[in-house]
Parts: C-alpha cells; structure tokens; sequence
C-alpha cells in the first residue's frame, strides 16, 4: 500500500509522531473535485478490463471456430452440408459470410430456375457478401471505440486532477501562512494519486486497443479472402457471367 508520511513542525518534532496515511485514506479525505476525478478514472478502468477480458475470448472464439469452419468448407462435401455445419459455429465471421452468401445463391437459382445466370446475379451475390463483411466486422470493432477513447482521455483526466490538488497545496500554503510538508502533502498527494490512476486506466486501453486492431485486422483479411474465395467457386460451379 502506498503511504505517505506527514512531518510535524519543527518546534514539536520531538513530541509528534508522522502521520501515515495510505492511498485509500487519501483519496477518502481528497477534495470534491479530485474524488470526482478519481472515481471517473477507476470507472473508466473498470470497463476497459472488461472489454479487454471480454473482446479476449469473443477473438479466441472467433479464430477458434474459423478454422474448424474452413476445414469443413474445403472438405470438398456439398453447400448445404456446409450450410448445415456452419451453423455451430456461429462465433467465426467466415461461417457468417457463408450463411449470407449461401442464402443468397439459394434466391438466385430458385429465381432463375438454373444453373446459369447473368451479370446481374454476380453482382448481387457480391454485395450479398461485401454487407455480410461490413457486418461482422463493426461487430468485431464493437467497444473498441472506448478503448481508444480511455486512452487518449484519461491521462487529460488525471492531469486535471493533478493540478486541481496542486491548487489545493499552494492554497493550505496560504491558509496557513507558511509552508511546510505537513501543510504541502496532502494537496500534492491528490495529484499524485490522480495522475497514477490517470495512467493506470490509459496504458492497458491503449495497449489492448493496438493488440485487437492488430487482431480484427488479421480476421477481416480472412474474411475478405474467403469472399473471394467462395465467389469464384460460385462462379465456376453455380454461376457465370
């Protein structure tokens, strides 16, 4: 536990005891505006863990079930068994691109009653999967959006804070009309603690949003690469033109 002391006067130096005061008794007996700003700071540090616990094992899942997907999509078994299968794994982006795909193939031939259709169906079948892409990926993006904002903001947060207890010490100083550590700590105590817990909230979220954009990024040229793929298997297999 972090503790701070504060000294007595010099003239009771001898008879007083340094006051400990751990972080907690700190932040207890800060200023309205500091407790303010320390508890918007834990806040945010709070649901940045847990998005970044959540958005762990929503990736982890992700990856998971793609590949057992892809195993079974170039298995070589038909599309509706692979239509079937898919639906267990519902986590990956790829098997829900499929499904969109899948579908609208299935309203392609059901309309045109063979094997062969125009351009017109290619390119329905293309923005079929482009909105299917665009989908899972603001899904996969999704809360990303305050982890970059606790990143960016939270070190602004806590150094107001820092200097707001600043403030407080130069006005004990005045109020007690002179200075000394025990009139100088509690103040600038407040802003140490704010500008820690103001850090301590921004590194973990700007790390787990660099480390899951770094992730997203890799699962959505997977998912583009499998738009591709299943697109010239259904030109060479369903459709032409």
């Amino acid at each position: 536990m972090i503790s701070i002391a504060f000294a007595a006067p010099a003239s009771a130096a001898k008879e007083a005891v340094p006051l400990q005061m751990g972080a907690m008794e700190l932040m207890l007996n800060a200023s309205f505006v500091v407790q303010l700003v320390l508890l918007l700071l834990i806040s945010f540090s709070v649901l940045s863990w847990a998005i970044i616990f959540f958005k762990f094992g929503a990736i982890r899942s992700a990856n998971r079930h793609a590949d057992r997907f892809l195993d079974i999509f170039w298995s070589g078994k038909s599309m509706d068994h692979i239509y079937s299968e898919s639906k267990k794994y519902g986590a990956a982006p790829v098997a829900k691109i499929f499904q969109s795909g899948y579908l609208e193939l299935q309203r392609i031939l059901e309309k045109d009653k063979q094997k062969t259709a125009g351009s017109e169906s290619i390119s329905n079948l293309e923005r079929a999967l482009g909105r299917a892409n665009r989908s899972e990926y603001i899904r996969l993006e999704r809360s990303l959006t305050f982890l970059a904002t606790t990143g960016s903001v939270s070190p602004f947060i806590g150094l107001f804070g820092t200097v707001w207890g600043i403030m407080n010490a130069f006005q004990n100083i005045g109020l007690a009309g002179g200075a000394s550590l025990a009139t100088v700590a509690p103040g600038i105590a407040e802003a140490l603690i704010a500008t820690a817990i103001g850090l301590a909230a921004a590194i973990p979220a700007v790390m787990g949003y660099n480390y899951y954009t770094h992730k997203i990024r890799a699962i959505r040229v997977q998912m583009e690469n499998f738009s591709s793929d299943f697109l010239n298997i259904v030109r060479r297999n369903f459709l032409t033109g």
